[in-house]
């Protein structure tokens, strides 16, 4: 990590501002509070791989804020609010983490596409069964019944008679 920027807000107890005055003096942020921060923060992020450390920043903020306030609690300052503002990390590692986080898009994209021919490849094999089975159906129904044909010829007829049909007749078994 190249360098890191962090907020805190904090307030002495208003109780004990005389203490902190004549015990600490006016420099306490210098003498206590900007010490904790280094330390705490170098402490927990040291912990965490940069990745982590993007990913995970606000368990991780929470984690410095409360470590903050336990360790400057006694000094009768109170911490309110940390925040990190920004993490930064050198340009090759901050290109490295992108180039990690495309490729992870794309497999995922690629796995998405993948199930979704999975999904169309069954789709077309249950219809072409069902296609199959119908045609099986009716083929044993033409096998019982010949007459089927001759029906499905009506149904599909226009009712104009052909103006050349050579010497076949267009109504089977007519005389």
């Amino acid at each position: 990590m190249k360098k890191e920027e962090s907020c805190i807000n904090y307030r002495l107890d208003s109780t004990k501002v005389n203490d902190v005055w004549q015990n600490i003096g006016p420099r306490y942020k210098d003498t206590i509070i900007d010490p904790a921060i280094q330390e705490v923060f170098n402490a927990n992020t040291a912990r965490h791989s940069a990745e982590e450390l993007i990913k995970n920043r606000e368990s991780i903020r929470e984690a410095i804020r409360m470590e903050l306030r336990e360790r400057i609690m006694p000094y009768n300052i109170i911490v309110e609010e940390f925040n990190i503002v920004n993490f930064e990390f050198s340009k090759s590692f901050a290109d490295a983490i992108e180039q990690k986080q495309v490729a992870e898009q794309q497999a995922l994209m690629a796995s998405r596409i993948l199930d979704r021919i999975t999904i169309e490849k069954e789709q077309k094999i249950k219809e072409a069964k069902g296609k199959a089975q119908a045609i099986k159906i009716e083929a044993e129904a033409l096998k019982s019944n010949p007459q089927i044909a001759e029906l499905r010829w009506i149904e599909k007829w226009n009712g104009v008679v052909p103006q050349y049909w050579g010497s076949a007749s267009p109504f089977i078994g007519l005389k």
